[in-house]
Order: structure tokens, then sequence, then C-alpha cells
């Protein structure tokens, strides 16, 4: 079975971690599997808070 590609971008997930405080880590491995279970769930949260946010204002 192939894996599905994700649905946000590259570009939004870095911008989240920056938020999160997690952007550091993510630029030194290359990738998000460095960064804990909990910080990858917070940038979830994020994101839903995000596209909820996105369609009350429009």
């Amino acid at each position: 079975m192939s894996r599905r590609r994700g649905i946000m971008s590259d570009r939004l997930k870095f911008e989240l971690a920056k938020e999160l405080g997690v952007a550091d880590i993510v630029a030194r491995e290359g990738d998000f599997g460095s960064v804990s279970s909990r910080d990858c769930g917070n940038l979830v949260r994020l994101a839903i808070q995000r596209a909820e946010n996105g369609l009350v204002q429009g």
C-alpha cells in the first residue's frame, strides 16, 4: 500500500514549527522524525485552529 501525501505543505508545517519553537530540530534533522509526539500533536492542533479560524473569517 502506498503512503498518502500530506495535506499540509512543508512551508506551512515549518511555519507552525517556528511558532511552537521546534523549527531548530526540524532544520537540524531535515524532517519531522525527531520531533516528539507531543510537539507533533501540538502542530496538528495549531493547524486545526488555523483552519477553523480561516473558515470563520471567510
